[in-house]
């Protein structure tokens, strides 16, 4: 299969760099074909075929998101990694070959799962009733927004502007902090609009003054987060472009200068899932560092996610991605806190951490202490860092968000593309693809590392890239849809107005509306798809299963525990 399926350049239609099917395959398919193409060219994954062999995939034949991106493809193709990897680990305890344990993945749900952090239903109704019904903040006892998206001007910082440059579209980001960034081009945030529509408008009518390269200096030397829309071959001629690329997507490794320390074994404990036992750190926000946590714990660690009730966050997203989690509230500005954070860390297998390059080593949280530290104990330690661009190059520590993703890697320009632009207007992808991709990657990454661990000993270095993660489904041996599939695909769905104003939630529920719509069975109370929560904080809960399914129930990842709100537990947590 893998070996006749082409794809050809076709610069005309999405832009230059895009590569498009020569014909259409299902799309369990060609998850299948794509799988085969990550394992062979992931270092580190198992090259026996007897354990692809072990991989099954389901679902419709159809695409089930807009546009020409294969994202659900990808997200289906690395949870079956991560499947294959659970039964290595699983094999570790067990002395099973891995091979002998199958994987089953809906492509259905892989898709789904990209657009997992709005798919919920919370005492009977979804997201969407929340919203329109006016009750979605009223459901948080403490509001971690804190105003951040508070007016529209606020609101629409973070879009997709016009710029001088002709044909070139900036994303804006407002970094959950807008007002700087207004103030930076030359907006008053006080100034008063109306509507999100007209705060576009007052937005557009400025960058409309400033070059592309102008608006990128201006972030730049502010330290703000932002990027133009590069076609995809436009992203890989630049520096940043080619180092990333120099870089596998899924970049693990050993890190040989560090102290030696022997094979940490698994231990064998009566939850028989890959990952319990293992000890998880998370010092994240909003969702790709998230991602991380909530997939390693359905898989069995306990992890431990430490936010800061004075730093702003999306409040809903506590329903899904602190899934099995536990929270506690640390505020590393004061000793007290760092001193128990430290603590934490001191007996973690693994630590998760999405701040900007160089930040935690001032806390003397950075790779190399967290290395000195594992030496001294005996035990290696997997250290898993997501960021916008990767390990190096000349953007490594600029601030990135999903939207920086979507417009650095081409993502958001051929989207543009396939709604009929041909200016350069960018649109943003239809679900937060970068960031659950990113998120995917990384959990991959720790997978892998925590096996290499148990056999070999040593400390582990796991890198998750926003843009890497983007940039994987633009390449020539993934392949767009044509344009003929786009077209049925939109015909099917009767999605709703996609447009360069709109926020990712926006975006989100013209998905969810559209899904809603053709596959109802998946968004009924009693949807095969979703995992159940009698009482959680908020009260009764459903949201999304783990997408792998395992050949034994036993080990089958599964959240044990419903999500709790962010900074819920006491500062004396332990360790289960």
């Amino acid at each position: 299969m893998s070996s006749t399926h082409e794809t050809v350049p076709n610069p005309d239609i999405y832009g230059p760099g895009t590569f498009i099917d020569k014909e259409f395959l299902p799309v369990p398919d060609d998850a299948r074909r794509v799988f085969e193409f990550l394992a062979r060219t992931t270092p580190g994954f198992t090259k026996d075929t007897r354990a692809w062999d072990s991989v099954q995939f389901e679902g419709h034949a159809e695409p089930m998101i807009p546009g020409p991106l294969k994202a659900p493809v990808v997200a289906a193709a690395l949870h079956a990694m991560c499947g294959v990897v659970a039964n290595e680990l699983l094999a570790e305890r067990t002395g099973q070959a891995a091979y002998e344990q199958s994987v089953t993945i809906n492509t259905d749900q892989a898709a789904i799962w990209l657009g997992s952090v709005f798919k919920f239903r919370l005492n009977g109704s979804e997201a969407s009733e929340l919203v329109s019904m006016g009750k979605e903040s009223s459901i948080f006892k403490r509001d971690f927004e804190k105003g951040v998206f508070g007016t529209p001007l606020r609101l629409r910082t973070t879009a997709i502007y016009p710029t001088k440059t002709t044909g070139v579209w900036y994303q804006l980001h407002g970094s959950l902090d807008a007002d700087p960034v207004l103030r930076a081009i030359g907006v008053d945030p006080t100034t008063n609009c109306e509507s999100p529509d007209e705060a576009y408008e007052v937005i557009r009518n400025q960058t409309q003054k400033f070059t592309a390269d102008e608006l990128e200096m201006i972030m730049v030397k502010n330290g703000f987060c932002g990027s133009i829309c590069y076609t995809p071959d436009g992203w890989r001629k630049t520096l940043m472009g080619k180092r990333l690329a120099s870089h596998p997507l899924v970049n693990y490794s050993r890190e040989s200068y560090a102290i030696p320390t022997p094979p940490a074994p698994l231990p064998v404990l009566p939850d028989r899932r890959p990952l319990a036992g293992v000890k998880v750190v998370e010092l994240v926000r909003i969702i790709a560092g998230p991602v991380i946590g909530t997939t390693l714990a359905a898989f069995g660690a306990d992890v431990i996610r430490v936010n800061c009730s004075n730093l702003p966050d999306i409040n809903a997203l506590q329903l899904t991605l602190n899934a099995g989690v536990r929270t506690i509230d640390l505020d590393l500005t004061k000793d007290e806190d760092l001193v128990r954070l430290h603590e934490l860390v001191e007996d973690a297998d693994v630590f998760i951490q999405g701040f900007r390059p160089g930040a935690l080593a001032r806390k003397k949280l950075g790779l190399t202490n967290l290395l000195e530290m594992a030496g001294k104990r005996g035990k290696g330690i997997v250290y898993v860092e997501e960021n916008a661009y990767g390990p190096d190059g000349p953007f490594h520590e600029r601030p990135g968000w999903q939207q920086i993703g979507d417009a650095a890697s081409g993502s958001s320009f051929i989207t543009g593309r396939s709604l009929g632009y041909t200016d350069g207007t960018s649109v943003l992808p239809p679900l937060p693809i970068s960031d659950m991709t990113t998120g995917l990657v990384g959990s991959l990454g720790a997978l892998m590392a925590l096996r290499d661990r148990a056999r070999y000993g040593g400390s582990y270095r796991v890198m998750s890239s926003l843009v890497a993660a983007d940039a994987i489904a633009l390449e020539p041996e993934i392949g767009l849809y044509s344009p003929e599939v786009v077209k049925k695909n939109a015909e099917t769905f009767q999605w709703g107005v996609m447009e360069p104003s709109q926020y990712v939630s926006e975006l989100l529920m013209v998905v969810l509306n559209g899904w809603k719509k053709v596959y109802p069975e998946y968004f009924s109370p009693d949807s095969p798809l979703m995992t159940t929560f009698e009482k959680s904080p908020w009260g009764h809960l459903q949201i999304l299963s783990p997408v792998v399914k395992l050949g034994d129930d036993a080990v089958t990842p599964r959240w044990e525990a419903s999500p709790v709100p962010h900074c819920y537990y006491d500062r004396q947590i332990s360790w289960l």
